[in-house]
């Protein structure tokens, strides 16, 4: 009787002391673009001996649907690392858990990334916080440059200087081009194209995605930018069918003397291509200036996980966030999400690094609720315009694909309403 009290007593003291409270175990998923950094960052998180987070890493293009589907049989993960530009649809939905009480108590709050929190708050409170990173950046071959006469240590600034360094690398010759853009992918647009419209004073959506604004000088501008590019074959013709798969390869090839790329190119560019000479610069507005989209995945939790979950998955956020936990993740291919421990993360890597984490640093995220039928479907407004516009023979066909897409965008958002 003594022993059963006494364990008995040992067990309601573990309950009741935090510090003796069980460990617990708690899934989570990842996209597969998340596989170089995540298993290693949980297989620290759980070499520390409590808590385990169990990890299930899906294929990119079936996570959404995957989660959406799990949400509503019940069989949906407590946490998940999700692409930052679908939190307001799923907090719309009701599907994901309030954690601004806990953002909020972060001492580090205000150094994390702005653009996840702004995207990932949806009715003034906050279903998703920063996990991993990814900015958009300019990217030019150095051994071009110099072949064509110009400074291999000198990026272009603004968008004239795009056009002129384009220009003197594509009159290089022998299947040599100035420059490249993904002109059939929306997916790559919004992440590289916008920019330079933000970066010049313009918007995508406002009023928290209730309005598109795409017929806009700044669009207007931009579009004429790379259709200029186009029009003096400084641009390869299959970038007009081109949906993604050149993306980065183009680039690669050694042939392209400037394209917008994301912070992921350095890695890649680094191990595959280890004798390409390249440098890393902002995406600029018009006259200067320069922006980035702030890309990555907000860490979100499903409603329905349980509460005695919570100080797990806690845990596992802030240690993603602790000095190890952003060095783990830099090391392995994501920009830091922390501001104030950016440079520590990076220490030892590519300094190229550096530029990308502070194009993140002042990155933009477009906030809609229905970005995936705005920009990412492949029949949507978004990549319609861009590919009708980018090779128009005219200006009044510009201006009719802008229309055309301000006017669906709007209808789409209206109905979503």
């Amino acid at each position: 009787m003594r022993l059963k009290t006494l364990l008995g007593g040992v067990a309601a003291l573990a309950l009741a002391v935090p510090g003796l409270a069980q460990a617990e175990t708690f899934s989570l998923w990842v996209r597969s673009d998340g596989s170089e950094f995540m298993p290693t960052l949980v297989e620290a998180f759980n070499a520390k001996g409590k808590d385990k987070a169990e990890l299930q890493i899906v294929p990119v293009n079936e996570l959404v649907q995957k989660y959406a589907i799990a949400a509503a049989g019940g069989s949906e993960p407590d946490a998940l690392s999700l692409d930052l530009i679908y939190t307001p649809s799923f907090a719309q939905a009701g599907q994901l858990k309030d954690m601004t009480e806990f953002a909020k108590s972060l001492p580090y709050y205000d150094q994390l990334s702005k653009a996840h929190l702004t995207v990932g708050t949806y009715d003034g409170k906050i279903y998703g916080m920063p996990f991993s990173a990814d900015a958009s950046v300019l990217v030019w071959n150095k051994n071009l440059f110099e072949e064509a006469g110009l400074d291999p240590d000198k990026g272009p600034s603004t968008w004239k200087e795009i056009r002129e360094d384009a220009a003197a690398v594509g009159a290089i010759g022998d299947d040599t081009y100035g420059f490249y853009f993904s002109g059939n992918c929306g997916g790559c647009n919004i992440f590289t194209f916008t920019p330079l419209i933000w970066a010049s004073g313009g918007n995508l959506f406002e009023d928290e995605g209730a309005k598109a604004t795409v017929d806009t000088p700044q669009m207007k501008a931009a579009i004429e930018f790379y259709r200029g590019m186009v029009k003096d074959g400084l641009v390869p013709a299959g970038s007009q069918t081109d949906a993604g798969s050149n993306f980065f390869a183009a680039f690669a090839g050694g042939n392209i003397g400037i394209t917008p790329s994301g912070s992921f190119a350095i890695g890649a560019l680094n191990n595959q291509y280890p004798d390409l000479e390249y440098g890393v610069t902002y995406l600029p507005g018009e006259d200067g200036g320069w922006s980035s989209f702030a890309g990555g995945d907000n860490i979100v939790v499903s409603v329905k996980t349980e509460e005695e979950k919570m100080p797990a998955i806690k845990a596992f956020i802030e240690f993603a966030y602790s000095a190890e936990g952003q060095k783990i993740l830099a090391q392995n291919g994501s920009l830091p999400v922390r501001r104030d421990v950016a440079e520590q993360a990076l220490e030892g890597l590519d300094a190229r690094y550096m530029i990308a984490a502070d194009a993140m640093d002042k990155g933009r995220t477009p906030y809609s609720p229905v970005f995936n039928d705005l920009i990412n479907s492949r029949n949507g407004p978004w990549v319609t315009m861009l590919n009708k516009a980018f090779y128009a023979d005219s200006a009044e066909e510009v201006q009719d694909a802008i229309d055309e897409a301000q006017n669906e965008m709007q209808s789409i958002i209206d109905s979503s309403r």
